[in-house]
């Protein structure tokens, strides 16, 4: 409860002044002629110009504030090592049971830097910190108390305004003693080019009291298998040249050798992913005699920027004789020794468009590109009549390896082209648009080529369910067989056309082996703080899933379907690090949250990173453990004015003298109800004229 003095005018206040003026001048004149009673009417003056002014005596009533004192605790993963997260624990109950003996004192607890269902880089106290006393004035926060390992990596740079004029004061879990090794990657590249060489630079480093210049052994594995093992100097920088397999994330991982009694193993390991590139696929497109689709493949090729074409056009056989000098018959030579022979293996597609063989090509090379299939090579044969007709690929050494032989006789007629069940499994055919409606949502085709019972999965279909296109894989390589040479009138719009761009270009792309189009493969990636398992198969069930964490935890999990052929499951990734997931012999990687986070870059006890806060404000940093292993507890002193904030073992909370207003009593002195004050003013006001006239009645 306070008072206080207010004036509230009854009449206007240049009156008031003007009216003391006047009687200011007649009370003086009355008091330097020394008139009878002078000093009673100045007296009587005076009190009728305060009655005017009206004085009111105010009283407030006010209901203190709590002083409000944050206790942070973190609850970070470094937490976990040593027993720090117990005795952070520990301290906690123990602070918050002694801050409720004091009155007008308001606790916020706040546990920071654990991840909440998302993976969070490093240790951040602050930001929550900063999030739950959005709410509280300066004035009002009487002290920080942070219960932390000293790896903070949020922590400001300066502490102006960060909490007003309280002191933060800080009590260290962990030991001063704690010594570990850890692995750091100081260079590696985020890209590279498939099948060539990149170099990562890396540093094995033993922090603490620990001698220097040991000889570690460090392991490296690249998708989770073996790669090599090298012995190298603790502190001097290392190089290790890697060759990038395969396009996609290649995940290597490093692991040096544990210390003797090191605080954790966990920091002994680093990840490196670098996303390989492919080079321009090159692909070879052999056209036959000119038809009305031949631009067809290669407007489609040209058209993708990472393939290279080289495409020659037969335009006129060998057996036709017509006179023409054999130096006009072409622009170039057809480099047949060349190409099939010498420079074979360097394509990643051949596509025989329409062609019949004719002698253009001799019949040795067709053995020496079924060997290049076998080996990992690719064909695409793009059949017309010349496939059902003599002279058809499938009378020359390439018919091993050909999915299906034709049987001599075309089928005419229009039809759609129709996904078969196993295509809507398929990467290359599933999800075509306009292939759910019946009939498809697409143009007519007027000619497929009748074959046997073929080999490896028809995953489009004709008239009367006859295959239309097949594709097989032969040891290492793969073949494609489609059997009309009708695209062209998706391209051209016939009846509203067709998906022939994602039709043709996927087919190549899996004919090439592009990851993403594999009709069997396990796949893992890493979005946000979630990790994301995708199973793609031909099969009806799937097997369940085991998923290895970083922290070597195992896990087995159910995938679910998605669409046809593929299966899905979402996992959340509480672990930052490396996860293993391994389903029918198929394994795959990804790494969640950040590639080395900051949190195990240095996990040692530390005071360096938040003393200059503690210093500027006044705190107090000290370890909650004392020398014989047991809680060392400060003693918590309230403060008001002093400029000290902590001593030797206690800490202190400037206590505010913040208050709201919970109402108002008003007092006129002079009128109203005001009890014996009233009377006694109006007693005064009444009294002082009467003697003045008493006075001057003698």
């Amino acid at each position: 409860m306070t008072w206080s003095l207010a004036l509230e005018p009854l009449l206007p206040t240049w009156l008031i002044a003007s009216a003391g003026l006047l009687a200011l001048i007649i009370v003086s004149v009355g008091i330097w002629r020394r008139m009878r009673g002078a000093w009673l009417r100045a007296a009587a003056a005076a009190v009728l110009f305060l009655a005017l002014l009206n004085p009111v005596a105010l009283r407030e009533d006010r209901e203190p504030l709590p002083t409000v004192v944050a206790v942070v605790a973190d609850r970070s993963a470094s937490q976990s090592l040593d027993g720090r997260s117990k005795t952070t624990q520990l301290m906690l109950e123990e602070l918050t049971t002694r801050l409720a003996e004091f009155r007008n004192v308001e606790v916020r607890r706040i546990d920071a830097g654990e991840a909440g269902g998302e993976t969070v880089d490093g240790t951040l106290l602050f930001d929550p910190l900063a999030t739950n006393l959005g709410d509280v004035p300066p004035e009002r926060l009487g002290a920080i108390i942070m219960l932390t390992d000293g790896q903070v990596h949020d922590a400001p740079s300066e502490a102006d305004g960060l909490a007003g004029q309280a002191p933060i004061h800080v009590l260290l879990s962990g030991r001063e003693d704690e010594h570990d090794r850890r692995l750091i990657i100081e260079a590696a590249p985020r890209f590279g080019i498939v099948g060539e060489a990149q170099t990562i630079r890396f540093r094995v480093l033993d922090d603490g009291d620990v001698s220097s210049g040991a000889r570690v052994r460090v392991t490296v594995s690249r998708d989770g298998n073996p790669l090599s093992s090298e012995v190298v100097t603790a502190g001097e920088a290392e190089t290790l040249s890697v060759e990038i397999t395969h396009g996609g994330a290649n995940i290597l991982e490093f692991e040096a050798e544990p210390l003797d009694g090191e605080l954790t193993d966990i920091n002994n390991r680093a990840v490196a992913s670098i996303e390989g590139i492919r080079e321009n696929l090159r692909v070879l497109l052999v056209s036959g005699e000119p038809h009305s689709g031949e631009r067809t493949w290669r407007n489609l090729l040209k058209s993708d920027a990472s393939v290279d074409l080289v495409h020659f056009t037969i335009l006129r056989p060998p057996e036709k004789q017509d006179g023409t000098p054999i130096n006009q018959l072409s622009l170039i030579a057809f480099p047949t020794r060349e190409l099939f022979s010498e420079k074979i293996d360097e394509f990643d597609l051949i596509i025989f468009d329409r062609y019949q063989h004719r002698g253009v090509l001799p019949i040795l090379y067709f053995d020496n590109i079924a060997r290049y299939v076998r080996g990992g090579g690719a064909v695409l044969i793009a059949a017309g009549p010349d496939y059902a007709n003599a002279g058809s690929l499938y009378d020359t050494p390439l018919s091993p390896v050909l999915p299906v032989a034709p049987t001599g006789t075309i089928t005419e007629a229009p039809f759609h082209a129709r996904v078969t069940d196993t295509g809507d499994k398929h990467p290359v055919t599933r999800g075509l648009e306009g292939a759910a409606f019946d009939p498809p949502r697409w143009g007519r085709w007027f000619r497929v080529i009748d074959v046997g019972e073929p080999g490896g999965d028809t995953v489009m279909s004709g008239p009367d369910d006859k295959p239309l296109l097949v594709l097989n894989r032969v040891d290492e390589g793969r073949v494609a067989l489609l059997l009309s040479d009708h695209a062209w009138l998706w391209a051209r719009g016939f009846e509203g056309g067709g998906p022939h761009v994602d039709l043709l270009r996927r087919l190549a792309h899996w004919l090439m082996q592009e990851p993403d189009l594999e009709e069997e493969a396990l796949r893992a990636k890493a979005r946000g703080g979630e990790l994301i398992i995708e199973r793609q198969t031909m099969g009806d069930e799937t097997a369940p899933a085991t998923v290895t964490t970083p922290s070597g935890t195992v896990e087995t999990i159910t995938l679910q379907p998605v669409e046809p052929g593929l299966w899905h499951a979402v996992l959340p990734g509480e672990e930052i690090g490396l996860y293993r997931v391994e389903q029918d012999g198929k394994r795959a990687f990804a790494h969640v949250g950040a590639a080395n986070p900051r949190e195990f870059v240095d996990a040692r006890s530390t005071d360096t990173i938040l003393a200059p806060l503690v210093e500027a404000t006044g705190g107090r940093i000290a370890r909650m453990a004392d020398t014989g292993g047991g809680l060392a507890v400060p003693r918590i002193v309230p403060v008001r004015n002093r400029a000290d904030a902590a001593g030797s073992d206690w800490i202190g909370i400037r206590m505010t003298e913040a208050s709201v207003l919970k109402g108002i009593v008003r007092v006129p002195l002079f009128g109203g109800y005001a009890g014996p004050a009233a009377f006694l003013a109006l007693l005064i006001l009444l009294l002082l004229p009467g003697l003045t006239w008493f006075r001057e009645g003698r």
